[in-house]
């Protein structure tokens, strides 16, 4: 685009600044500017090239222009109209971006986020769980099923009682990858008697994965004893006994094994006699935790 840049001398000057041009009258001028310009689109055309130094290092050079194609006669030409490689490659994008008809908007102002529910601690531990084949060790697919593994993965990320838990599900995607958004207390405590029932066989498939000669030659197992106390007064199924923990006075619910009145060892070695025999691998060596199993038979 050309100006004027003194009034006094008829001259112009380009928009680069790179020439001018001095006319001896003002008629001249008029005549410039009456020239028909060249139509035609423009749109942005990236040059790259490739250099080698004296070092051997391979260098590459990217430019940006700014180009108008047009048809002189039968010929097709190109018209350089702007050197864009001073601009920020952003700067560019936006600029083909634009003249290819798309429109660009701030970014973040595309979307109104509404709700946004937590769902990455609960992903993780679900990809591990279905990783592992934690869903099909619990039992046929169904709602059930469902419910018990969504009360596992909580265990894990959100260990709370059960009605906490349940309150918990529709405020992460859990509830919603599950379809367990609306369960309810009753559906809870059937889930958890369905998987009481399937105890033995959930037992006798993982001692089949994981005390095998093959997956397993030396045969070791860990034994667990889980140990709680109920201060509420409304269990009916909590009995006073002793208590690894040292809550006297607090009532016990019962464990599968262990009994409420009768210390661990008196209770432990017969339970673990139980579990030798459904796992199939008959007598097995035992290391105990020093302090609370002191029978002779450990």
């Amino acid at each position: 685009m050309l100006s004027w840049i003194d009034a006094c001398e008829p001259a112009w000057v380009c928009s680069q600044n790179c020439w001018r041009v001095v006319f001896a009258d003002a008629l001249e001028s008029n005549m410039i500017a009456a020239m028909p310009r060249k139509q035609g689109r423009v749109h942005v055309v990236r040059v790259r090239k490739t250099h080698v130094d004296k070092q051997g290092q391979r260098r590459e050079y990217t430019s940006a222009y700014l180009r108008r194609t047009y048809r002189d006669g039968a010929a097709v030409r190109n018209e350089t109209v702007a050197n864009l490689s001073m601009l920020p490659p952003e700067a560019v994008d936006a600029m083909e971006a634009t003249l290819k008809g798309q429109t660009l908007v701030a970014a973040g102002s595309e979307f109104a986020i509404t709700r946004s529910l937590p769902h990455g601690h609960v992903a993780a531990v679900a990809a591990m769980a279905r990783q592992l084949g934690l869903p099909a060790l619990l039992g046929p697919a169904g709602r059930r099923r469902d419910i018990v593994l969504a009360l596992v993965i909580s265990r894990v990320v959100r260990p709370k009682p059960k009605l906490s838990t349940l309150a918990w599900w529709p405020d992460t995607t859990l509830g919603t990858d599950l379809g367990l958004a609306g369960a309810s207390t009753d559906e809870v405590y059937a889930a958890m008697d369905w998987l009481a029932e399937r105890q033995e066989p959930i037992e006798r498939k993982l001692a089949a994965k994981h005390l095998a000669p093959v997956a397993n030659p030396g045969r070791m197992a860990l034994f667990d004893l889980t140990s709680a106390w109920v201060t509420g007064r409304c269990c009916e199924l909590a009995a006073r006994g002793y208590s690894r923990d040292g809550k006297k006075g607090w009532r016990q619910p019962p464990r599968k094994f262990r009994d409420a009145h009768r210390p661990p060892p008196a209770t432990v070695p017969e339970k673990a006699d139980v579990v030798d025999v459904r796992a199939g691998h008959g007598p097995a060596a035992r290391a105990r935790d020093r302090g609370w199993a002191v029978d002779d038979r450990w």
